[in-house]
């Protein structure tokens, strides 16, 4: 398959996944940004201003803001590409792809991108909510924090894919979101710093790809809270690519189109 071809298959793709994203905005976009509301005005605003500043000398706001600003991204990019491609098997519209010249990669890029789509609508919606609630929330590292949000919607995106081909029904999508995410995302230092916990608790959260993710994209935002950021970027960069090997191996051997 030619360059040209792949990037018309891809954008088809890519556009199919973008226009129903907007269409259904209410389903889409609107649900994340009520309940990020909530906790901002629960937890920033009501329980914050009897807390007082945390690590860094930041406000509890400002602090928890990165990591609902993480959580917001990481489920709408899992969810958005394992919904996405689960119904595209469940109706057999995968047979129409594989029988294309479109290639595993093209396939595996545009779903991603999709999900890479919304996540990112969601994430500048919190944060424009995040911005009217404080005014005066800092950027300290732009790359970090662009390259930190970026490398994770993109492992949450292949993880969803990844779920998408061996998912049976509906239900085993919702459990991944229920019983793993949401729990790695609390325990990962959303509302807390990760320097408070107790051993052995502390040394667990080391181990937690999203205590990585959330402790990288704080530092971008606030210029505190990861004093080893290399090591997290450097832990999502190979996740990325790992992830990538998978799903792409797991399309090669036909698991979840083929069989």
């Amino acid at each position: 398959m030619r360059v040209g071809s792949e990037l018309i298959a891809l954008h088809c793709i890519v556009r199919r996944e973008v226009v129903r994203i907007l269409r259904l905005w209410l389903q889409t976009l609107v649900p994340p940004a009520v309940s990020t509301a909530l906790y901002f005005a629960i937890f920033g605003k009501l329980i914050g201003d009897r807390i007082g500043s945390v690590e860094g000398g930041a406000s509890y706001l400002h602090f928890i803001t990165p990591g609902l600003v993480m959580m917001c991204v990481i489920t709408s990019s899992y969810g958005t590409a394992s919904s996405s491609f689960f119904f595209v098997r469940f109706n057999r519209a995968v047979e129409e792809m594989l029988a294309s010249p479109m290639r595993n990669r093209t396939i595996l890029l545009g779903y991603v991108v999709g999900a890479l789509v919304r996540s990112l609508l969601v994430g500048a919606i919190v944060v424009a909510i995040a911005l009217a609630l404080a005014p005066s929330l800092p950027l300290a590292h732009p790359w970090i924090a662009g390259l930190s949000v970026l490398l994770a919607a993109t492992i949450f995106s292949l993880l969803g894919f990844i779920n998408a081909l061996y998912a049976k029904t509906l239900d085993d999508i919702g459990h991944v979101t229920h019983f793993v995410l949401t729990p790695l995302a609390y325990l990962g230092g959303v509302f807390y710093p990760i320097s408070l916990l107790k051993t052995p608790w502390q040394e667990i959260a080391q181990v937690n790809p999203l205590a990585h993710m959330i402790g990288a994209f704080r530092y971008g935002v606030l210029g505190t809270g990861a004093p080893g950021v290399g090591v997290s970027i450097a832990v999502m960069l190979v996740l990325t690519l790992g992830l990538s090997a998978l799903a792409l191996f797991l399309l090669g051997r036909g698991v979840g189109t083929r069989t």
